[in-house]
């Protein structure tokens, strides 16, 4: 794949600001212009930073202030370089824009006739005697050129790539540098990164900033958020937050390295263009400093002093003067822990692709070598890595299985499930078997990393591979503890198997076995029975826990009374208290994910209660403890994330709910990551009633990942079919969604009455703008909606556990959608008393849950027939507070509909006190100061996109037009110091 490009500037509002207004170029956005003060800017960064693009820019900017712009190159020439050669192409362009200027110039100073484009020749043939030789001359006579130019109005002078510049050009800056032109602002980048000691330019730029009027611009690399967004310019498609972080990682902040990853096949190896660009480093560098430079990139992102030497052929005073230059050349950076890395990952990367295979073999050998023999200290996981690419299998097998045990240690299953993953890889791939390794205990204790680290179906696959290797006649405790792990592996993610009946198989072959194996069978068979099969589950639990009490399993038992907890022999007790005391008891126990599990389904028994706020609490307390053990994505913490999102929603803390979910920079398993977009995506489309039909377009692609994830996009598609009165298109998601989630779960799944109303809720408004034919034939897929949710109320009438609050709003709600259809369509309509009663009905139902939204939405419609009722005095009431909701919510669908409605808000008589966050009243009175965008963001320590949107948001929240009408009103309103 070709590299990518984008013309928009990203990442650099506030450099362009200050750069702008520093030279005069245009007013700040505080209003008033700066008092030029600056008229030179040295613009500094590493190669791909962004400089060109900047001054490109900068540029525009000057241009549309009516500014006249000139640049000139500098080329990296080596020894040849023309001196003079920027100002050449300056005085071409002079030639070419202003030729009157010019001719005036050129007759007034000869010797400048020496600098015209394609005139480079001999000075005997321009000019004679001390005149063709005196560098004051050229100096004068550009001068002269440039103030002539400036006459005519401000020039802005750019003069790109100083780190190649000869020293004639270097002089001849240092002279306008000190003696300014009138009227004439002039801009000089250069590359800080290839300034290494002995650069001529340094000390120069050292000088120049020690003048007055001239200042310096370092350009920093790019924050991840701005990243981020070049990204999505570059690459507008779908892109996993796995591959946003690879690069993000991988890239630095660096823009053209950033453009360069994306634009390249996904190999993982530096793309050839990158490297060409990188690799030119190494150039400058003598042949020893190159072998400890290559040595380096094999010992990975650092490498300890004492590990390097250990591995060297160099002596010490070798080994320090190659470092030395290394360092000084900017090609690696030292720390005070005695360590050495790359000064951009990528160049390390460059580095170690462009070593020869053999060459690869033998160093990581080395490596190896000094570790295994003690010579230098490493950790298992630095053993691993190099005796796998030495091709050392058992060392690199034993190596592995102890760093993932050192990596769950410390709480970083992820990193340990890769290394189980490693070592399974070589034992199945190497030609001698590895005798001294129980391959199965090994595939199990993977499969609980995977699992730990949020990687669930991954951990399945593993499993049904390992399974599949076992011969029929094979031992049945090693067929048994793998199918024990699979059954609880799909306990926990949404399959068409069955994992009951595994779990059963793993206890018979268990039978007999060792008492640890054969309990923990037990407990994942009692775990997937559950209350629907409470006795039986119970008696299997009790079982389990004598075992595991006899033989000492702590982590068992505990997780055992969790199970317990909610399996009471009478089904009246409430099990909160058991599963509290059982979380209790893991975390004195020192067991965070059964303590993680308790707390979850403590959450949960709250959540389905109707008790949100309580529920939140909880959630978050699985959160926090999760982040204590490194189980931030197992499935407990993961789906109380996304459930603490679902309370605050229904809670009206839409905000709140939408930054738990954004896991920018975070790395989720993927299953989480477009499961939590997808409730981000309802948030926005459903609720507020924004429009992103991509984003709604691409979660499709994985609503099969996730039973949720398919029920969240879907019911955001529903919500926005219903808001338009897309009657066939909220028919035909329904139908998508039923036929993704029922092989999942079952046919008549719970939230099937949910996505059932919503489509009913389409047809409803789409009734009063169809034909009298539309609506009969509309009357048929109405009634199998309705038929559809009276299945599911059916199928749950059994189960009283399963009537909580959120199921009575939903079947409230389905009466009163169908009457309401009915009433529009005219099919059977029924009488205003009870459509009211039954809107009366949903309107309670939603408050006794709690939930906001709905509560909101009810209402609007509730209004809306107490309007066409008659009852206008009650429809404004009714209005009104779903108006406050619908504000407060910024949800554009309801108050649009109450505007279809003709409902506006009944007067007032007092004045609405916008509510300011703490930041926001502390931007707002630097707005109120005249300070720009860019001013705020420095003195506040964020970027100046932040502020950005700080300042939208106080302009909104007073209703003001303009910065200055916003200061205004906050004067007006007490909300700053007049």
């Amino acid at each position: 794949m070709p590299s990518l490009r984008t013309t928009d500037l990203i990442g650099r509002d506030a450099e362009l600001e200050e750069l702008t207004t520093q030279l005069g170029i245009r007013a700040s956005e505080g209003g008033a212009r700066a008092d030029r003060a600056v008229r030179a800017m040295l613009v500094a960064g590493d190669a791909g930073v962004g400089k060109t693009r900047v001054l490109m820019a900068l540029r525009d900017a000057a241009l549309a202030a009516d500014w006249q712009v000139v640049a000139g190159h500098c080329l990296d020439l080596a020894d040849s370089s023309l001196p003079y050669l920027p100002f050449s192409e300056i005085l071409g362009r002079v030639m070419a824009d202003s030729p009157d200027v010019a001719s005036r110039v050129l007759d007034q100073h000869l010797t400048l006739a020496r600098l015209q484009p394609g005139r480079r020749i001999r000075s005997s043939e321009t000019a004679s005697g001390d005149q063709a030789l005196d560098r004051g001359n050229v100096y004068d006579a550009f001068g002269d050129l440039l103030a002539a130019v400036a006459e005519q109005g401000p020039l802005l002078v750019v003069v790109e790539d100083a780190h190649w510049a000869d020293e004639s050009t270097r002089d001849m800056l240092s002279f306008l540098f000190s003696r300014p032109v009138p009227g004439v602002s002039l801009v000089v980048s250069y590359r800080s990164d290839d300034l290494h000691r002995r650069h001529p330019l340094r000390r120069q730029v050292a000088e120049w900033t020690r003048l007055r009027g001239v200042d310096r611009l370092q350009l920093e690399p790019l924050a991840d958020d701005d990243v981020r967004l070049l990204v999505r310019a570059l690459h507008p498609s779908t892109m996993s937050e796995a591959e946003y972080v690879s690069i993000v990682d991988r890239a630095e902040g660096n823009p053209f390295f950033i453009e360069e990853l994306v634009g390249a096949a996904w190999t993982g190896q530096v793309p050839g263009e990158l490297a060409d660009v990188l690799l030119v480093h190494l150039d400058r560098l003598d042949e020893t400093t190159r072998r400890v430079v290559r040595l380096i990139s094999v010992a990975g992102r650092q490498v300890s002093h004492s590990l390097l030497a250990a591995v060297s052929d160099l002596d010490a005073a070798a080994l320090e003067a190659a470092l030395r230059h290394a360092v000084e050349a900017h090609v690696l950076v030292a720390s005070r822990g005695g360590t050495y890395a790359f000064r951009h990952a990528l160049l390390g990367e460059a580095v170690y692709d462009d070593l020869l295979p053999g060459e690869r073999v033998r160093l990581h050998a080395d490596f190896v070598s000094a570790l295994g023999e003690g010579r230098a200290v490493g950790t298992a996981a630095e053993l691993a890595q190099h005796a796998r690419r030495a091709d050392d299998r058992p060392i690199a097998v034993h190596a592995s299985i102890e760093a993932g045990e050192e990596a769950l240690a410390v709480g970083g299953p992820s990193e340990a499930a890769s290394h189980y993953l490693d070592a399974l890889e070589l034992i199945d791939t190497s030609r001698t078997p590895m005798d001294d390794v129980d391959t199965f205990a090994l595939t199990r204790r993977c499969a609980e990393a995977l699992v730990a680290a949020g990687r669930v179906p991954k951990a399945v696959k593993v499993l049904r591979a390992r399974l599949a290797t076992l011969p029929v006649e094979g031992s049945k405790v090693d067929r048994g503890q793998l199918l024990t792990a699979l059954a609880s592996a799909l306990l926990l993610t949404d399959t068409a198997d069955d994992p009951y009946e595994i779990a059963e198989e793993a206890v018979e072959l268990l039978r007999g076995g060792p008492p640890k194996l054969l309990a923990r069978a037990l407990y994942v068979r009692a775990a997937g029975l559950g209350s629907w099969r409470a006795e039986e589950a119970r008696a299997i639990a009790l079982e389990a826990l004598e075992l595991a009490e006899r033989n000492d399993l702590t982590s068992l038992a505990v997780e055992l009374h969790t199970t317990l907890a909610g399996l009471d022999p009478d089904g009246g007790a409430s099990p909160g208290a058991g599963w509290q005391a059982a979380a209790d008891r893991a975390r004195r126990a020192g067991l965070v994910e059964a303590e993680l599990r308790a707390l979850y389904l403590l959450g949960r028994m709250r959540h389905d209660a109707g008790a949100l706020d309580a529920a939140v609490d909880v959630y978050r307390r699985v959160i926090e403890r999760s982040e204590v053990g490194g189980l931030v994505w197992s499935p407990y913490p993961a789906e109380a994330r996304l459930l603490q999102a679902v309370a605050l929603t229904h809670l009206g803390r839409l905000d709140e709910a939408w930054e738990l979910l954004d896991v920018s920079g975070q790395n989720p398993p993927m299953v989480y990551e477009w499961l939590y977009f997808a409730h981000q995506m309802l948030i926005t489309i459903g609720v507020r009633g924004d429009t992103h039909t991509a984003a709604l377009e691409r979660l499709r692609d994985y609503w099969g990942t996730d039973g949720l994830t398919a029920i969240s996009a879907g019911g955001a598609e529903l919500m926005r079919a219903a808001a338009a009165g897309d009657a066939a298109g909220a028919l035909a998601v329904y139908d998508d969604v039923v036929a993704v989630v029922v092989p999942l779960w079952n046919e008549w799944f719970q939230a099937r009455l949910r996505l059932a109303v919503l489509a009913l809720s389409a047809h409803a408004a789409a009734a009063p703008r169809q034909s009298a034919e539309e609506r009969e034939a509309a009357a048929v897929d109405v009634e199998r909606l309705v038929g559809d949710a009276a299945r599911v109320i059916d199928f749950y009438a059994p189960y009283d556990g399963s009537h909580g609050p959120e199921y009575r709003m939903w079947v409230a709600r389905r009466t009163a959608e169908h009457l309401r259809w009915r009433w529009l369509a005219q099919v059977e309509p029924p009488s205003a008393a009870e459509l009211v009663e039954a809107w009366r009905a949903a309107e309670e139902t939603a408050v006794a849950y709690g939930s906001v939204p709905e509560m909101a939405q009810a209402r609007v419609r509730l209004a809306g027939v107490l309007r066409a009722t008659g009852d206008a005095q009650g429809a404004r009431a009714v209005a009104d507070q779903a108006r406050e909701a619908a504000h407060a919510m910024r949800s554009t669908s309801l108050l649009a509909e109450l505007t279809g409605q003709g409902s506006t808000p009944a007067p007032s008589s007092t004045v609405e006190v916008a509510v300011l966050t703490p930041r926001e009243s502390e931007i707002l009175a630097l707005v109120a100061e005249g300070r720009s965008n860019g001013e705020i963001g420095k003195q506040l320590f964020i970027s100046t996109k932040t502020v950005s949107v700080h300042v939208s948001n106080i302009l909104a929240k007073l209703d003001a037009a303009s910065r200055t009408e916003a200061a205004a009103v906050a004067r007006r309103r007490g909300l700053i110091q007049a």
